[in-house]
């Protein structure tokens, strides 16, 4: 069986501001048109219809070729938007289809699937919540009179059907509706409700641009990593920490550069993201990487990071060692840094401490690095 989403995407949404239509405009780092997409993702729909205004050409650029999406022109009126996208789907072998606002990203995958199993049952199936709250009628500002809520449901989306039974009710539809639950309805269809989510909210008015904000910023992936490193020193006149030389009377050593806190970092990049250590990355073993410089794998990592859909939040750097002095070179090292991970220097944290003439640092045989990594993913 085939399940498809067909996200309509072609309104213009003007009351909630921004001077663009709401789906195109960001949300937390993303459009509120990629937040609704991956939600369908992340629930495993096996085809999503996104039905776009003629008029939204970068759009039909942006998502034309992408396996897995079939792009539909939307109308006047949402009943014909989608109508256009549910004949977009007529040579897909689909057997259920899952009707959503573009302009509802807090829509959770458990939601969309627990829609989707409803239908192993149902014609039909759509969210709402029982109205809790006391509703008036009222003129000029003023109340008017009181409504018996009972019975009363507010709707979402996405509104469920089996593919054939929707289709065939639009064909048979006129005028325009408020939602695919009105037009099922007329066509005699029964529709299960299903126990809405409060946090699947549709964006109308520019305030709830806030409130989306905060329910998507509870659903983040926070990583922390860890890194630790060492290198002993060896006869030389400088030493490379955090991407600065410094003159010192010995030198650092090490098969690349033996940068022992920009490798820490690494480390912690790579430590949050679960992808192993820079030895895994670039193995000793292979001499291309015989005096490289350390920012190469730093570089490595933050790339990898953003590869992986997480934003690099901040960097913290402990340097462990008698001497050299770190101080006087800490402000230089986090422009270094920063710089090469692409943050502003406000999110990268040098610092150095000694370990009060205790064990190999304390003997002035080497340096340590520990380094925290932090990484946010929406």
């Amino acid at each position: 069986m085939t399940t498809a989403a067909l996200i309509v995407a072609a309104g213009r949404g003007t009351r909630a501001g921004g001077g663009m239509p709401k789906q195109w405009r960001p949300l937390k780092g993303r459009r509120v048109i990629d937040w609704t997409l991956t939600a369908f993702q992340k629930a495993g729909v096996d085809l999503t219809v996104l039905v776009l205004s003629p008029d939204d050409t970068a759009a039909w650029e942006e998502f034309t070729g992408i396996p897995g999406l079939i792009l539909a022109k939307g109308g006047a009126e949402r009943a014909v938007s989608v109508t256009n996208g549910l004949t977009a789907l007529a040579d897909q072998n689909v057997d259920k289809v899952l009707i959503h606002d573009a302009a509802r990203p807090c829509v959770s995958p458990a939601l969309i699937n627990s829609i989707i199993k409803s239908l192993d049952t149902e014609t039909a199936a759509a969210p709402a919540l029982a109205v809790t709250d006391a509703l008036w009628t009222g003129a000029k500002d003023q109340v008017t009179g009181t409504q018996d809520r009972t019975g009363l449901y507010a709707a979402q989306t996405p509104q469920g059907f089996h593919y054939d039974a929707i289709v065939a009710a639009h064909q048979a539809y006129t005028g325009n509706a408020a939602d695919d639950v009105e037009v099922a309805r007329a066509a005699g269809l029964d529709v299960r409700i299903i126990p809405g989510e409060p946090d699947n909210i549709k964006i109308t008015r520019p305030e709830d641009f806030i409130r989306a904000e905060r329910i998507l910023g509870a659903d983040m992936d926070i990583r922390l990593g860890n890194g630790y490193d060492v290198h002993r020193f060896g006869p030389g006149d400088s030493v490379i920490l955090c991407g600065v030389e410094i003159p010192h009377e010995k030198t650092l050593q090490g098969h690349s550069d033996a940068d022992v806190g920009m490798h820490a970092v690494t480390d912690a990049i790579y430590g949050a993201l679960a992808q192993g250590d820079i030895g895994q990355h670039f193995p000793p073993s292979d001499p291309q990487w015989k005096g490289a410089a350390s920012k190469i794998f730093l570089r490595h990592a933050a790339n990898l990071a953003r590869e992986m859909g997480f934003t690099l939040s901040n960097v913290d750097c402990t340097l462990v060692c008698e001497h050299p002095k770190v101080g006087p070179h800490a402000a230089r090292m986090r422009d270094v840094m920063a710089e090469i991970l692409g943050i502003g220097a406000d999110r990268v944290s040098i610092k150095a401490t000694t370990s009060e003439r205790l064990g190999f640092t304390g003997r002035s045989e080497g340096i340590a690095a520990i380094a925290t990594a932090a990484l946010v993913k929406t």
